[in-house]
């Protein structure tokens, strides 16, 4: 299935400037940082806890304002939220009341979709995350891996020409984890969306990025932006995987 194929989801950030008042005092966490990410393309941003990672995501998302500089996506500047952005958190925020197939038609139904026809959208989604059996189980029924798995449904079901996750996995077991990453990997081939992700797992982000956005640990540090050159479907154990690893290892001082 492929149902986003003609979107575009280009985005481009233009000297973009973020801080926060802590305590009186300014705490600069993004500076000038200035981007293209490419239509479908994936880009994961790592960095240090206080970085400015999922600041720099909310900007994208239009849940946060940034001081300074824009945010265009297809050549429009962002105000606020848009449709044309899905946000993923790390805990999926499913509404308990509703069942499984209720929950990813929901979005489409506020936006004034007929029933028959968000549930007929929401079958579809719920089958590329492969839960087709679990359309009437309630969120309280659901593994941590099913239930993130419903969030990604949900936010594709409104197909958005970019989907955003802030450590979408970062509850799961190891285990449940990379079949996560890997289901991730399948659904953003087959969707041809844009996708921004935050995480704090650098083998992750190699299994998933096609660039990687390293933001510096130190207040003014230079960002820095690698290609992962690897073919996919990527396999964590070949050589070429573990060198990129031991790359993005000694950005953070680790190797």
């Amino acid at each position: 299935m492929n149902l986003t194929a003609t979107r575009r989801g280009e985005v481009a950030i233009r000297d973009l400037s973020k801080s926060f008042q802590i305590s009186g005092r300014r705490l600069d966490v993004l500076s000038q940082l200035s981007l293209e990410i490419r239509s479908g393309e994936c880009l994961v941003i790592v960095g240090a806890s206080g970085s400015g990672k999922t600041t720099l995501l909310r900007v994208l998302a239009g849940l946060e304002t940034a001081d300074d500089g824009e945010v265009l996506i297809d050549g429009r500047p962002v105000h606020g939220v848009g449709s044309e952005r899905a946000v993923i958190f790390q805990e999926p925020r499913l509404l308990p009341w509703l069942t499984v197939l209720g929950n990813i038609s929901f979005g489409l139904e506020v936006r004034g979709e007929p029933q028959a026809h968000a549930r007929e959208t929401a079958r579809q989604y719920l089958s590329l995350v492969g839960l087709d059996d679990f359309a009437e189980a309630y969120p309280r029924q659901l593994s941590g891996g099913m239930a993130q798995r419903v969030g990604i449904a949900r936010a594709l079901a409104v197909q958005p020409e970019i989907l955003l996750l802030d450590e979408p996995f970062g509850a799961l077991d190891a285990m449940t984890k990379i079949t996560m990453q890997e289901e991730l990997s399948r659904i953003w081939r087959e969707e041809n969306v844009t996708m921004v992700m935050v995480t704090h797992d650098i083998e992750e982000a190699i299994f998933l990025a096609d660039r990687v956005l390293v933001l510096p640990q130190v207040r003014g540090g230079r960002v820095k932006l690698i290609d992962i050159d690897l073919p996919r479907p990527r396999d964590r154990s070949a050589s070429a995987f573990v060198r990129q690893r031991e790359v993005l290892l000694r950005e953070f001082g680790l190797h």
